[in-house]
């Protein structure tokens, strides 16, 4: 659309990846975008938002994420890349154990990307700063709707600069981006909307996290993500990011299992795990900073879909509509999905967004969602209702482990799906559905994993 054809103003509150990636969307049909956040933004690229206390953890951008990140923006992960982040065959590079299960390793061009939540959402504030329609106020916090006369149409925006008085900000779309917390649902009730159904899902689930200085030649892999499982609910990430810096987070699943943060028992929980080359790694490894303890939030989904009545005029986004559960690293690229499918809702007009958006979203959240609390209610801390169909995929998934470590061709379906890139049918393709009941048999009693560790080197001192 030509710069002539834009019109009206679009805000978005809330300066998060979903946020700005809303905002770049926006941008493409709206002559005005303006984006309010109440914290400082920092402009340094190594500081985080005050609003994100996760930042300091390992995150993940799964290769649907990337693959939107590059039709935004072309060219960013070679931008990101020359900044430090490490690019990763996502099947090839990384060792994925699974249940106790060693993922068969295969290059199959699957690309995510290793870079803290910091750097990534540095980079992606520049691009969407630099557009010439697009403003960012920070400072900003968020206080409530404006409406027509009979609340049928959002009409704008109350906030409230930091030391000053209230402001009105007047647009034709509002798009709410301001995160797990936000007040949605209460300003739709105070429009005379019914708030949307919500189910809540506590993995009671704990990270500790510590950044460690990478060197060529300290392990044989890029990258590595130990799940944990009900058998041992101890689990483990380590991504390689910008600085030259390994960022490893150590998980633990129910109430008595919250990784250590004192210096000698972190490695020895690292040696819990399946595998050797985490505990090796630890050890070897200069630490680089102190660790931080996280209790994961509880995951959140508002059904908007559902509603029978809403206002023209706003839509929510990200962790608006869903927060999910950070141990499956699906959030940020359910984010960029959600921006793809506003842009395509907004091609179809602007009259009946909210219910076309919602819907097609649904559609577009389902899959990790289910993945995401499937996999959490296998633990018993994990309250929530178990049925067949959780049940039965819970069962079929621990099958396609087992199976995913003797056939790269299954274990390429299940990060397809994983990663947003395939739908949840390709699991049960008929080529990939005989591998699973062939080889998904449990021929023996389960037992850990016990692989030869990886080489590993000492770390040189900083200098």
């Amino acid at each position: 659309m030509s710069a002539k054809e834009k019109s009206g103003h679009a805000i978005v509150l809330g300066a998060s990846i979903g946020g700005l990636l809303a905002a770049r969307v926006l941008s493409e049909s709206f002559e005005k975008v303006t984006i309010f956040d109440r914290d400082a933004l920092p402009t340094d690229g190594t500081t985080g938002r005050k609003g994100v206390p996760q930042g300091d953890h390992t995150h993940g951008l799964l290769a649907r994420g990337r693959q939107v990140l590059e039709e935004l923006f072309p060219g960013i992960a070679a931008e990101m890349t020359a900044a430090g982040a490490v690019p990763v065959d996502v099947q090839g590079d990384v060792v994925w154990i699974n249940d106790g299960h060693r993922l068969a390793a295969k290059h199959t061009g699957l690309a995510g990307l290793g870079v803290t939540r910091v750097g990534l959402e540095a980079g992606v504030r520049r691009r969407v700063a630099a557009l010439p329609n697009v403003e960012l106020r920070e400072r900003h916090e968020a206080l409530g709707l404006l409406a027509s006369a009979d609340n049928s149409r959002v009409t704008g925006a109350r906030v409230l600069p930091a030391g000053g008085t209230e402001q009105h900000v007047d647009a034709d779309l509002v798009v709410d981006a301001t995160g797990r917390g936000n007040r949605g649902p209460t300003w739709l009730a105070e429009l005379g909307y019914d708030k949307p159904a919500e189910e809540h899902v506590d993995p009671v689930t704990y990270y500790v996290s510590r950044t460690y200085r990478r060197t060529p030649g300290q392990v044989s892999a890029t990258a590595f993500v130990i799940s944990p499982s009900p058998e041992l609910p101890y689990g483990a990430v380590a991504v390689p990011v910008e600085g030259d810096r390994w960022m490893f987070t150590l998980i633990g699943v129910g109430r008595d299992n919250v990784p250590p943060t004192d210096e000698a028992a972190y490695p020895e929980f690292a040696r819990q795990l399946p595998g050797d080359e985490l505990f090796q790694l630890v050890t070897k490894a200069e630490p680089i900073g102190p660790a931080l303890k996280l209790r994961l939030p509880v995951s959140v989904r508002r059904r908007y879909e559902r509603l029978d009545r809403l206002p023209e005029g706003l839509v929510a986004v990200a962790d608006a509509i869903c927060a999910f559960n950070p141990a499956y690293g699906q959030g940020m690229t359910v984010a960029a999905a959600e921006a793809m499918v506003l842009r395509d809702s907004l091609r179809q007009g602007r009259d009946g967004l909210p219910k076309r958006f919602y819907a097609a979203a649904a559609k577009v959240i389902d899959v990790p969602w289910d993945i995401a609390v499937g996999a959490d209610l296998r633990y018993p801390d994990v309250q929530g209702v178990r049925t067949g169909k959780v049940n039965f995929l819970n069962a079929y998934v621990g099958r396609l482990h087992r199976a995913a470590a003797k056939s790269p061709a299954v274990g390429h379906a299940f990060l397809s799906v994983a990663n947003l890139m395939a739908p949840p049918q390709r699991l049960f393709a008929p080529g990939v559905l005989a591998r699973v009941l062939w080889h998904g048999r449990r021929t023996r009693p389960a037992t850990r994993v016990v692989s030869a560790p990886a080489p590993v080197v000492q770390a040189e001192p900083a200098r």
